[in-house]
C-alpha cells in the first residue's frame, strides 16, 4: 500500500487529467488521496513544492523504465531500440514525460524552474525534489552515458567509446524527434535499426 506521499502524488496526477494545473485544489487532491490538507503541506509545503515533487517523481520514473529496456536484450542494437521505444511510449502516455523530454510545457501542466529552489523540508524526498530539475539536454546526456555504462560493461562487445557514445546519443535523439513526429511505418525502432546498421559494429 503505497504511503501518503505517494498517494498525494498520484491523485494529483489524476487531478491532471481532468483540469489544468492551475484550477487544480491542494484541497482536492488531500481528499482524493485520503490525508488531510495539513499531511499534505507537511510532505510537499506548497503547490510548487507539490508540482516539483511530482515533475521529480515523473522523471525518475522515465529513467527507471530506460534501465529496464537497456536490460532487456543481449545484442546493443536491440537494447537501444527498446530504449527509443521506450522513449516515444512513455512521452505519448504521460504529458509530463513528453513536457520534460521535450520542453514543452503547456498551459494544462505544471511548469516548476528547473533550477533548484530553497527547501526547509524535513522531508528528504522533498529536498531531493527541489534541487534542480533535468532539462531535455540532461535527459539527453543521462539516457546517453547509461546507455554507454551498460553497453561498454564487463562481457559486453568491446568498441571505441567515442564511437559508441555517438551512436547513443544518436538513438536518443532520434527517439525525441519521434515523440515530436512521430514515424509512420515500422515505428522508432525501426528506424533506430536502420541508422544503426550504418554505424560501425556496437
Amino acid at each position: 500500500m503505497p504511503g501518503a506521499r505517494e498517494s498525494l502524488l498520484d491523485a494529483a496526477y489524476a487531478a491532471l487529467a481532468g483540469r489544468p494545473w492551475s484550477a487544480v485544489r491542494m484541497v482536492d487532491v488531500a481528499a482524493a488521496a485520503g490525508v488531510s490538507r495539513q499531511t499534505l503541506y507537511n510532505e510537499f509545503g506548497s503547490k510548487d513544492g507539490l508540482a516539483r515533487a511530482l515533475v521529480r517523481r515523473e522523471a525518475d520514473g522515465y529513467l527507471a523504465g530506460i534501465e529496464r529496456a537497456l536490460a532487456t536484450h543481449a545484442d546493443a542494437r536491440e537494447r537501444l531500440a527498446a530504449t527509443a521505444e521506450w522513449t516515444t511510449a512513455a512521452a505519448r502516455e504521460n504529458a509530463l514525460v513528453r513536457a520534460m523530454l521535450t520542453g514543452c510545457w503547456s498551459e494544462r501542466l505544471p511548469a516548476p524552474a528547473l533550477t533548484a529552489v530553497p527547501s526547509s523540508s524535513a522531508v528528504p524526498a522533498q529536498r531531493r525534489a527541489d534541487g534542480p530539475l533535468p532539462s531535455p539536454g540532461d535527459f539527453v546526456a543521462l539516457v546517453r552515458d547509461r546507455a554507454v555504462a551498460v553497453l561498454s560493461g564487463p562481457g559486453n562487445h568491446k568498441t571505441d567509446g567515442g564511437e559508441l557514445a555517438r551512436s547513443c546519443e544518436l538513438v536518443v535523439r532520434l527517439a525525441l524527434s519521434c515523440v515530436a513526429a512521430p514515424p509512420a511505418d515500422g515505428g522508432v525502432a525501426h528506424l533506430v535499426r536502420g541508422a544503426l546498421y550504418r554505424q560501425q559494429p556496437i
